[in-house]
């Protein structure tokens, strides 16, 4: 008899304040609900908690399997009171904490603001947003949230002290480095995209295609030199793209606009033949001559000395920026993307020839700026007018192509003299 106390005793489960264990519905009478729980008694669990105001009303029947908190392992009556609002609180107070150590992203309500950030609720628990951990976009104007629903992570899960910290930026970050990635996965070189500018610099535009941004660098806005990036887009425009470079490590999408139209340049050759008279509007003047845009996305240069037949010290003498002016083409070179043009050539004056047309010069100029070389096929460049100091030539690329300016070598080839001589 006394080894079967014993063995009674060992099978009655030792209870503490604050253990969650499982039970049994024994009975439910109208102000408590009875639930074996393996102790020595049944435990109670009191009807105030089966319609808790703010919840739904829970309806419990014998045989009903249930979680309990312990409350008190033993009332006046002997008796184990339990409580089931508890039992479920800790039971989302440990799946949070599981939520928290895998990192997953979780829905909450922003209920109200306070001092710090925003009151949320998470799976029934109450949390705290930090102000400096709210979204970018939001950090602002916190009101704005309040009544929606949020992607949150969740920073901190301290049972002890009720305290549970999320945080919206980095629940976005993780979103939109996973979209990053599929967006990598996903993109081609040559693909046409679509997406919405979200920044505008002085060197170009960022537009958001949806996990990551691209730059359209300001050379690929327009076939036309573009000086303010803003005079083409802004912030919040709708635009449609070209992918021209993809570099995954270093998350970098490079985009063009332009190339969304037909690059004029395809046809440069063909619709400026040399000698062909045509009209033309100074953008630019350099101390060695003036660019002037003769066609959409075309611009041509003029140089010094295909100015005047007289000798021109400065270009701002003869040329001014906004000026219009017809000019002739020397050369078009659609491989170089370049365009030599005469003002000189419209106008009576110049060197003659016995028995033929004069043949104006064909301007050769370095491929850069280290470029101390004369111009290619061997033949020296034809430069303006002897003069004391090297006269810089420019790379006459179109907007956005190459370096605009070289430094040419010191003037060995003078421009002909009116003794009639070709150059």
């Amino acid at each position: 008899m006394e080894d079967l106390l014993k063995e009674d005793q060992n099978t009655i489960r030792a209870l503490a304040h604050g253990d969650i264990v499982d039970g049994v519905v024994v009975r439910v009478d109208p102000d408590e609900v009875l639930v074996d729980i393996g102790a020595k008694s049944e435990g109670i669990i009191s009807n105030r908690e089966l319609a808790a105001r703010g919840e739904q009303p829970v309806s419990l029947n014998p045989g009903d399997s249930v979680k309990v908190y312990i409350i008190q392992p033993e009332d006046d009556s002997g008796n184990v009171v339990l409580s089931l609002r508890k039992a479920r609180a800790e039971g989302i107070w440990q799946a949070v904490a599981e939520k928290e150590s895998e990192g997953e992203i979780l829905d909450a309500e922003v209920r109200e603001q306070n001092k710090g950030g925003l009151i949320v609720n998470i799976m029934g628990l109450r949390g705290f947003l930090p102000s400096s951990q709210v979204a970018r976009q939001f950090s602002g104007n916190l009101i704005e949230l309040v009544g929606t629903k949020i992607p949150v992570k969740i920073l901190e899960v301290n049972r002890k002290r009720n305290r549970l910290i999320v945080s919206q930026r980095a629940a976005q970050d993780e979103n939109r480095a996973r979209q990053r990635e599929e967006l990598f996965e996903k993109l081609k070189v040559g693909d046409l995209v679509t997406g919405k500018v979200s920044g505008v610099t002085s060197y170009g535009a960022f537009v958001n295609l949806g996990g990551a941004d691209g730059l359209i660098h300001i050379s690929e806005l327009s076939w036309d030199r573009i000086n303010n990036v803003s005079d083409v887009l802004n912030v919040g425009d709708e635009v449609k793209v070209k992918v021209i470079k993809l570099d995954a490590e270093l998350s970098r999408i490079s985009l063009s606009l332009r190339q969304m139209s037909e690059d004029p340049w395809d046809t440069i050759e063909q619709r400026f033949p040399p000698g062909k008279a045509v009209p033309g509007l100074v953008t630019k003047t350099k101390k060695y001559g003036a660019f002037l845009q003769i066609a959409d996305g075309v611009e041509g240069l003029l140089h010094i000395s295909e100015l005047s037949w007289d000798h021109v010290e400065r270009t701002e003498d003869v040329l001014k920026v906004g000026e219009e002016v017809e000019v002739m083409v020397l050369n078009a070179d659609k491989v170089r993307r370049r365009i030599s043009l005469s003002l000189r050539q419209l106008h009576g004056g110049g060197p003659g020839t016995e028995g033929g047309e004069y043949t104006p010069p064909s301007y050769d100029f370095p491929e850069d700026e280290d470029d101390e070389e004369d111009g290619e096929g061997g033949e020296p460049a034809p430069a303006a007018e002897p003069a004391a100091e090297p006269v810089t030539e420019p790379v006459a690329a179109a907007p956005g192509g190459e370096p605009e300016e070289a430094e040419a070598p010191e003037a060995e080839a003078v421009t002909p003299e009116p003794d009639g001589e070709e150059g």
